[in-house]
């Protein structure tokens, strides 16, 4: 990658990802590590593009969640509150039982694609 510099860096949702590299697939052919990315992201259970946006939105906007823990939260679809506190355990500001309980239930309104 000589040549090449990042100018921003921003994290997003992984169906996020999957969308764009699939969009750019449309009209290109897909090199290596993206075709093992988007082989990476069908394996597992994600919410639609749209419905991880919002998800991700109402996280940052109703909850001040950082946008690298919202994006971890809508990609790892926690279960439970072990799976949430895991989530947050090296954060710096500590999030409350209730607010990861409230998190869960907001999550739960949300259906996943296979």
């Amino acid at each position: 990658m000589i040549g090449k510099e990042i100018i921003e860096s921003e994290p997003i949702p992984s169906s996020e990802v999957k969308e764009i590299i699939e969009d750019f697939a449309e009209n290109n052919e897909l090199n290596y590590e993206q075709n093992l990315t988007v082989n990476h992201l069908a394996r597992f259970k994600r919410y639609s593009a749209d419905d991880a946006k919002e998800i991700y939105q109402k996280l940052q906007d109703e909850f001040g969640l950082r946008a690298k823990v919202a994006a971890h939260i809508v990609d790892l679809v926690p279960q439970d509150l072990a799976d949430m506190r895991l989530i947050f355990a090296k954060e710096p500001s500590k999030t409350t039982k209730e607010d990861m309980e409230a998190i869960l239930e907001m999550l739960e309104q949300y259906d996943f694609i296979e």
